[in-house]
């Protein structure tokens, strides 16, 4: 089968091979069939290694498609089943799952650089992006990464939910609690970053500013929800001119310290500042214990929404449903598997808001 693998983590590109083969399938495991894949910055920055994740590997995280064959013991989804990937599936026993955080858990960081590829050419074994691998015609991952999603949400759609959108939507609605008439802002026009405008919208936040460098995306932003789109210099003023002298929430959807910090001088006293972006261990955010002390702003990371991800996901689902988010708006390009190597070119110019990368 086809799949684009990375070889060394520093590379810019992807080999897309046809001599790969999905293996594990056993007790407790699920094949399937993919159908579409979205590229999410998180698979750029475990290419370049702000992620941790052993090389050889097969990025793509953000998957849907169909259960083809089921192992031994797997209970809960059955061959047919439409299903979207789980990047850090809950086990179900720990500490975090117990209290209703599954989100949290870390028990498949265990399989992280598990053999789930193996290329006929030197017989060379390669793992799947935080056990999924979802630039892969078939992969076989866990049961528990994988969480059945309605048969009539498109492919398309569905890949979205599994991680970008249920990340964005999740921070706004779970971890933020955004209320009604709230003023927010959102640093980052990404994907990620305008789910958390509709999340936000869905809320009913009263003003959404979104804050992006690229003209483009800034134009688009409105579609989502906002209110206005203005570049990170304005970003200052137009929370000075706010009562209170910030905004309610700010949500940081880039995953970089100067943001964050950005972020935090934009929130109001008392506001809170929610940080989504996936950022690397060494870049340090920096803030003085005396104004942490006296402003009472929160820091609030949000983790994959949240909130156990099979529910969070099952909510999206209901809003998409009812017509309260627009996921076919947020797939500005489509590419075969052949072409994702322009999907990437177009994540890192800013021209894509979310490239789909077709698999059958």
């Amino acid at each position: 089968m086809r799949a684009a693998v990375l070889h060394e983590t520093g590379q810019d590109t992807l080999d897309v091979r046809e001599d790969v083969t999905a293996v594990g399938f056993g007790p407790g495991t699920v094949r399937v069939r993919m159908r579409a894949a979205g590229l999410c910055h998180s698979d750029l920055s475990a290419m370049s290694g702000v992620l941790p994740q052993p090389a050889p590997f097969v990025p793509g995280h953000e998957g849907a498609g169909d259960v083809v064959e089921v192992g031994e013991g797997v209970t809960g989804v059955a061959p047919g089943d439409r299903v979207v990937l789980c990047w850090m599936a809950p086990c179900g026993r720990c500490a975090h799952c117990e209290r209703g955080r599954g989100h949290l858990c870390v028990a498949s960081l265990r399989r992280l650089g598990a053999p789930g590829f193996r290329l006929a050419e030197g017989d060379t074994e390669a793992s799947g992006f935080y056990g999924t691998g979802a630039f892969a015609e078939e992969v076989v991952v866990a049961a528990d990464a994988v969480i059945k999603v309605p048969a009539d949400l498109p492919y398309e759609a569905a890949a979205l939910i599994g991680c970008g959108v249920t990340t964005g939507i999740g921070a706004a609605v779970n971890t933020a609690r955004v209320e009604p008439g709230a003023t927010v802002a959102v640093i980052g026009a990404g994907g990620v970053g305008m789910a958390t405008v509709q999340g936000a919208r869905v809320c009913g936040a009263a003003r959404i500013t979104v804050v992006d460098p690229v003209a483009s995306r800034r134009e688009r932003a409105p579609a989502f929800g906002a209110t206005e789109a203005i570049a990170p210099e304005e970003l200052k003023a137009a929370a000075k001119g706010l009562p209170g002298g910030g905004f309610d929430y700010v949500f940081e959807a880039v995953g970089r310290a100067a943001t964050v910090r950005a972020g935090y001088d934009a929130a109001r006293r008392g506001g809170a500042v929610v940080v989504i972006g996936a950022g690397a261990q060494d870049d340090l955010a920096q803030f003085t214990m005396g104004e942490l002390f006296f402003n009472e702003k929160r820091l609030l990371p949000s983790l994959y929404g949240g909130a156990p991800v099979a529910r969070t996901i099952a909510m999206v689902v209901d809003l998409w449903r009812a017509g309260r988010i627009d996921l076919d708006g947020m797939i500005t390009h489509r590419v075969g598997l052949a072409d994702v190597n322009r999907a990437i070119e177009q994540m890192r110019s800013g021209e894509a808001l979310r490239t789909v990368v077709t698999l059958g």
